[in-house]
């Protein structure tokens, strides 16, 4: 009975949450074709939205630790839910993302996404979408802000291992940005598919930023171990039980 009413909670959550994508992106529409501001404002208050009304509809509150990077840099996230993009977005001053291009025909979230400058790539041709990708990023250089990537590529479910891709290693190389991991338990409490929201608190962590001159190799496994570390620990602390990491 308690699954019952929770999930018919999550199912009027998940229904307003869009909903009220669509009335922000309405209300927003003048302001946002006016200016790249109206655009990140939107989106921000929508990320506000929903964090505020999953803390009361389903229970889920939401936690955001560590140093909020700002400036020029790359965050390097781990990739649960859509949960950990509404986190990490609506933390970081002027976040944007490496995003795969089918979600340019999303409505409303794929016009705002190309004004708030993220960057979609195409992942079927993996040495070709890198090239794109850093293509598109310096091109973008004029658009200030923190440059998101996950860094497995996909949504991971959590306790499953994924490898990390060399999409990241390549940002961090040839832009010469720091490079903030950021470590997330949303997984547990917003799966990836389905209606169901589990109460409990989700958090997004930023860990201390990675040193430059690292080579690939050596950043991409000191990123895996940082982010999948910190992962487990809060994924732990919110009840999931994992194995020790090797």
């Amino acid at each position: 009975m308690a699954y019952a009413v929770q999930w018919l909670r999550s199912l009027v959550f998940v229904g307003q949450m869009y909903a009220a994508m669509g009335v922000v992106g309405i209300v927003y529409f003048p302001w946002a074709m006016a200016s790249r501001r109206g655009a990140r404002a939107a989106c921000v208050a929508w990320c506000r939205w929903v964090r505020w009304t999953a803390g009361w509809m389903v229970g889920l509150k939401t936690e955001v630790r560590g140093e909020i990077p700002s400036g020029e840099v790359v965050i390097a996230a781990k990739h649960q839910s859509f949960l950990d993009i509404i986190m990490i977005f609506g933390a970081v001053p002027a976040g944007k993302f490496i995003m795969k291009r089918e979600l340019l025909w999303a409505p409303v979230l794929g016009q705002y996404a190309l004004r708030i400058g993220c960057v979609p790539v195409d992942r079927g041709k993996r040495g070709a979408a890198i090239k794109k990708m850093v293509q598109d990023v310096a091109q973008g250089a004029a658009i200030p802000g923190q440059l998101i990537i996950y860094a497995q590529g996909t949504r991971v479910a959590p306790g499953v291992k994924a490898p990390y891709k060399i999409g990241a290693s390549v940002l961090y190389e040839q832009l010469g940005q720091p490079c903030v991991p950021a470590a997330t338990n949303c997984g547990i409490f917003w799966p990836r598919k389905g209606i169901y929201r589990k109460p409990g608190v989700a958090v997004v962590e930023f860990l201390p930023a990675l040193p430059q001159g690292l080579d690939r190799d050596g950043f991409l496994t000191r990123l895996e171990n940082d982010v999948e570390t910190a992962s487990d620990r809060l994924m732990r602390e919110a009840g999931l039980e994992l194995p020790d990491r090797d």
